[in-house]
């Protein structure tokens, strides 16, 4: 269950981002990614071309609550911001997805996360699969309203690589997600009732985040919080849904404020 609190409390509790040279240990930069690899998640398999970026950690926090319902989609509208290979698409079919937008902004992922869900999934009476290369939101017809959006951003607030596929798949920082937010609101993206699922670790300005989402208009909440033994990571799993019109809402300092 979500653990809601205040939105301040929620600011306060959130741990400061960690130090560049704490970040740099935790996110090496992955020295097979220009190559062919594989990834097996809940029995299935998945190949990944030069490029598509293999999960980790955070990623499984979100895959782990497609799985288990936690995250539910029956019936729905989702999208999986940043689809990469394809396993939310995967798990969105097999849990009966209304509509699955599998959008990613690299050309390859999105064709890879295709491949992957025909193959696992296939055709579906009552599921329509949208594959759809698209830098966040951008590519969404006007008439698109998702009842579930799950993220897991490149927020990392340090540069880890001067690759660029690293650093699209790591490293944006904070700005990619004040985006994400804006380009939510701005087109009335989310329906009334709607859920926003991000994971981020304090590798990330956690602080900034929720509060530009707060700012923006969604109400805050955690869903899950890991950390790992052996360094000083932690993630955390928030939900973000509209608030009501007259709540009160926290207002980024403006040294937090992240340009577009």
């Amino acid at each position: 269950m979500s653990d809601r609190t205040t939105a301040g409390d929620l600011l306060a509790e959130l741990p400061d981002t960690l130090p560049r040279e704490e970040i740099l240990a935790i996110n090496s930069a992955p020295s097979d990614i220009h190559t062919h690899r594989t990834y097996t998640y809940n029995g299935w398999d998945f190949e990944l071309p030069p490029g598509v970026f293999r999960p980790g950690d955070t990623s499984r926090i979100i895959h782990d609550r497609l799985l288990d319902g936690t995250i539910a989609v029956a019936g729905r509208s989702y999208a999986a911001i940043g689809a990469g290979l394809g396993v939310e698409a995967v798990l969105a079919g097999a849990r009966g997805a209304r509509e699955i937008w599998a959008a990613d902004i690299h050309p390859d992922s999105v064709a890879t996360a295709a491949d992957h869900y025909r193959r696992l999934v296939g055709e579906r009476p009552g599921t329509d699969f949208r594959p759809l290369v698209s830098n966040l939101f951008e590519e969404f017809p006007d008439s698109a309203r998702l009842d579930v959006i799950t993220f897991n951003p490149p927020a990392v607030s340090t540069r880890t690589s001067e690759d660029p596929t690293v650093v699209r798949n790591v490293c944006v920082g904070a700005g990619i997600v004040t985006r994400f937010f804006d380009q939510i609101t701005d087109r009335g993206l989310l329906a009334p009732d709607g859920e926003i699922h991000l994971v981020a670790s304090n590798t990330a300005e956690l602080r900034t985040i929720v509060a530009y989402a707060v700012e923006a208009g969604f109400e805050p909440a955690v869903a899950h919080r890991q950390s790992w033994e052996g360094d000083n990571c932690r993630a955390f799993l928030f939900t973000f849904t509209l608030a009501p019109r007259d709540s009160e809402h926290i207002t980024a300092p403006v040294s937090h404020r992240v340009a577009n």
